[in-house]
């Protein structure tokens, strides 16, 4: 299946879009929740510690949430993340991408971020999607499989 192209800004505010990306490496996009939670800053530091390990397999890391650019950019000086965090604040790229599910807490219902990630191809293509992700192991996953597939 193709990836839907995008166009976000990252914390210095340049525009992002994922067809930067095409041709030149396979591309990691993990959505989540929100900056500073628990699962959250579990997700980010395991996708920093392997960066190293990514970068090898010529793959770029790109996380997005609902965030702002200021508080990107307070989460990637916090936890030191090698790799952009892009903000959807209007959650167009969420719809996109079909992450905004129902949930309950207290019992309450609402509309929230479904932890997701999608792993895209230098085609643009793609090939692996992890939906109601765990944030522990979750960086250590991804990367197994694409060594093993990509």
């Amino acid at each position: 299946m193709k990836a839907l192209n995008f166009t976000l800004k990252e914390t210095s505010g340049r525009e992002i879009s994922l067809e930067d990306y095409l041709g030149k490496k396979n591309v990691v996009l993990y959505f989540y929740p929100r900056d500073n939670t628990k699962g959250c800053t579990i997700e980010a530091s395991e996708f920093r510690d392997l960066h190293e390990e990514f970068e090898k397999l010529d793959t770029i890391i790109l996380g997005i949430s609902k965030d702002s650019l200021k508080s990107h950019a307070k989460f990637i000086d916090k936890l030191d993340l090698q790799f952009l965090l892009l903000s959807d604040e209007d959650k167009k790229v969420h719809e996109i991408y079909d992450v905004l599910k129902p949930k309950k807490m207290y019992g309450k219902e609402y509309i929230g971020v479904e932890r997701s990630t999608f792993i895209i191809d230098k085609e643009g293509n793609i090939v692996k999607e992890f939906r109601k992700v765990k944030a522990k192991g979750h960086a250590e996953e991804v990367l197994n499989f694409i060594k093993e597939n990509l």
